[in-house]
């Protein structure tokens, strides 16, 4: 008998990791990622918990708490799906997770000189501002390939030329950014929208290839989502945490503005599920 596949078994170990840690249920039987004073989200989301089999507990992760377990979770899932896709998207990859500011990456490195200047010119820094300053809650980076395994199937490479390109590890020594990944278990506030203004600067600020830019969330109000979501030109896609789920629970519910607004998001390539997002990663 053939074992389960790889995207199918992750996503499974995705959401038993989160009903272990992020993912709870209180005594009144509201769902963590739930907005309390919203009858319209409690409802989504006990209609998205009740298919994963909740875990049903008496407390309720602090904010700040949630979201860090997120990350890790998040995290966890993208190693043990995308790095298995060597025959897809070939490359020394490392991914990391909180505090890894991006001017250790090729595309960004020169952001670490202006950050010197502007600590030198308290003008600077203040024209500046700190935009420029973005430390992705998740990030994918590729080694530079040494010459010795470019010239493996036959010669590609010299010393006269391709003298500039990042991935020769002759030519530097820093990882490129392949992706950056925002995490947001909800989306209560204006502090949500951070992920836009993060997205916007990776584009303005890089020298080099745009990385990937996601966002994964487990937000159940659709329209809370589609803050994030709608539009072009910053995020690449939003991935919800359970899509299906989230969809089967509107159907349920027969919230049919809400379904609506889904369907828009889904059909117009803006939002996909968390299975989705380590193939994306690979294309």
């Amino acid at each position: 008998m053939d074992s389960a596949p790889i995207i199918a078994s992750a996503r499974a170990a995705f959401h038993q990791a989160l009903l272990d840690g992020v993912l709870r249920v209180d005594r009144n039987g509201i769902p963590s990622n739930a907005d309390t004073s919203s009858k319209i989200s409690i409802a989504i989301a006990q209609g998205i918990v009740q298919q994963l089999n909740p875990n049903e507990t008496d407390q309720r992760l602090a904010g700040q708490r949630a979201g860090s377990r997120f990350e890790r979770v998040c995290k966890n899932f993208i190693s043990a799906t995308f790095l298995r896709f060597q025959h897809l998207r070939p490359g020394k990859w490392s991914i990391r997770r909180t505090g890894v500011n991006i001017e250790h990456f090729e595309q960004y490195q020169h952001l670490s000189e202006l950050g010197q200047l502007a600590k030198e010119n308290p003008g600077l820094a203040s024209a500046l501002g700190s935009d420029y300053i973005i430390k992705p809650d998740i990030v994918i980076g590729r080694d530079p390939e040494s010459d010795t395994f470019i010239n493996e199937p036959c010669t590609i490479v010299d010393d006269d030329f391709a003298l500039h390109t990042n991935l020769r590890a002759a030519n530097s020594n820093l990882p490129i950014l392949h992706a950056s990944v925002s995490c947001k278990w909800t989306i209560r506030s204006d502090r949500a929208q951070n992920a836009r203004s993060e997205a916007l600067n990776l584009i303005r600020n890089r020298k080099g290839h745009l990385p990937h830019i996601a966002v994964v969330t487990g937000e159940p109000l659709p329209s809370r989502i589609a803050s994030i979501a709608l539009g072009t030109g910053d995020i690449d896609c939003v991935y919800h945490f359970a899509l299906p789920e989230l969809v089967k629970s509107l159907e349920n519910l027969n919230y049919p503005d809400a379904q609506e607004m889904i369907n828009i998001m889904i059909d117009g390539r803006r939002l996909r599920d968390i299975a989705d997002m380590p193939l994306d990663l690979a294309a």
